[in-house]
């Protein structure tokens, strides 16, 4: 009877989910990444010193994907796992567990170290977005539960537990609050918090593989510096601005307004799929109004009917914002990265803001 959940979590996982690229190739370092940004700064540290499978496929929100059978079979074959955590991956405690028994793959949880923001599930619109987040963070404390015997069962719980450090103040709020706070996941939106993953990032392939540390923090540093300057580009146009006021689709912008001086109001949740009360899209009209605010901000992975539907309302126009939480066809096609989809946040944000 205790098997039954984790062989239907494992049904799951082998049953839904698009599918993604990449093969194990032997004799490199093989990482797997969990969606868009970790898979970027990943490939562009490790160079040609690696092999990187990204899970994720192109123009699918990480939100609502789930892996496949060959996601855990090029899993169990690889020397990591770099997923964001925070709650943004609810699968990946079910996915650790169904890896091979004889696998050595290391679990890292990239965001670790970042000022993590709390939200709290009774804040207006933000109650659907925030049950998922819920449901995620419950999944990661059960992944402290109990694991198949054997060595690598061993492995693969000292890595969830060293993963799970990174959500130790999380679970400390939570009980201090009734089970009322959940954390944000989209660290990576501001390029404050993406400096944080990507040293993450340099620091697991340098321990999977010392032999090529000088290329690994060679090109650490390179990526660190464009990011910088990505970060003093935000810090300089935005503190110009007169309008901190934004309203966006999803509410996955709290990381970037908390850096850099906005204030983000949602009309979903954490999640892009929640579903926000009437009384909520009435409220959001109201302040477009009272704020002088010209655009709602929409995405392009999720439906932008909601946004549009609150501008008509608010009688103002949309426009894009990026989470950047993955690519569509047509910008892998343009060559579209972190850095051209987060420039052109900026300008999208300087335009509105004005």
């Amino acid at each position: 009877m205790l098997l039954m959940p984790a062989l239907l979590a494992l049904l799951v996982l082998t049953a839904c989910g698009a599918k993604s690229s990449g093969s194990i190739v032997e004799g490199k370092v093989n990482v797997i990444t969990t969606f868009y940004p970790i898979y970027e700064f990943t490939s562009e540290i490790g160079g040609d010193d690696i092999n990187v499978i990204n899970l994720l496929p192109v123009g699918v929100e990480p939100h609502d994907w789930t892996p496949r059978s060959q996601d855990i079979i090029n899993t169990s074959k690889a020397q990591l796992f770099l997923y964001n955590g925070a709650g943004l991956e609810g699968w990946v405690p079910n996915f650790l567990k169904s890896l091979d028994s004889g696998s050595e793959v290391k679990a890292v949880a990239v965001s670790e170290g970042v000022d993590y923001i709390m939200t709290d599930e009774d804040d207006g619109h933000n109650h659907g977005g925030e049950a998922h987040a819920e449901d995620e963070h419950a999944g990661e404390e059960h992944a402290d539960g109990e694991h198949a015997d054997g060595e690598h069962a061993d492995e693969a719980h000292a890595d969830e537990e060293h993963a799970d450090e990174a959500h130790a103040d999380e679970e400390h709020a939570d009980e201090a609050a009734g089970d009322s706070l959940h954390t944000d996941p989209h660290t990576w939106v501001s390029p404050k918090s993406a400096l944080i993953m990507a040293e993450n990032i340099k620091e697991s392939l340098v321990a999977a593989d010392p032999e090529h540390q000088a290329g690994y923090e060679e090109r650490y540093s390179k990526l660190a510096e464009r990011l910088q300057a990505l970060d003093s580009k935000f810090e300089t146009e935005l503190a110009k601005l007169p309008n901190k006021e934004i309203v966006v689709s999803h509410q996955a912008f709290a990381y970037l307004a908390r850096d850099y001086g906005l204030s983000q109001h949602a009309i979903m949740g954490l999640s892009p799929d929640a579903e926000p009360r009437g009384q909520d899209l009435v409220n959001l009209a109201a302040l477009v109004k009272e704020e002088g605010i010209k655009y709602i901000f929409f995405e392009e992975l999720v439906s932008d009917k909601l946004a549009k539907t609150l501008a008509a309302e608010a009688g103002v126009e949309t426009m894009v914002l990026n989470p950047v939480e993955g690519l569509t066809e047509a910008q892998e096609k343009n060559g579209d990265n972190y850095f051209t989809l987060m420039e052109k946040n900026l300008q999208n944000l300087i335009k509105a803001l004005q």
